[in-house]
């Protein structure tokens, strides 16, 4: 009769199984956590443009920029000085802008 050792015996534990189990589970709740922290931070825009009060005198813009926030107010005041026409914008009926460059060509 031969002898059995160690290498040689089954493993009879029932709950063996259940112990890789709960590996792959833990493995799939740690890369679900790291994807949702991913996403979070992709879902954060580092710029962002939003105007308060829309085609009011009182009308203003906010442009982030990272950690730089810029406001522009509108204004009554005229400016003067040299420049080039680049386009023409128009103001459709649903109260939409469209900007149309020019094409460079006379």
């Amino acid at each position: 009769m031969r002898r059995k050792r160690k290498w040689d015996r089954e493993d009879d534990d029932p709950a063996a199984g259940l112990l890789n189990l709960f590996d792959i589970w833990l493995v799939f709740a740690v890369s679900l956590l790291l994807a949702a922290l991913t996403y979070s931070q992709a879902a954060r825009p580092d710029s962002a443009t939003p105007v308060k009060n829309p085609g009011e005198p009182d009308m203003e813009i906010v442009n982030k920029q990272g950690q730089e926030i810029e406001t522009l107010r509108m204004t009554d005041r005229q400016l003067t000085g040299e420049g080039q026409k680049l386009g023409t914008a128009y103001r459709l009926k649903s109260g939409k802008v469209v900007y149309v460059p020019e094409t460079g060509k006379k």
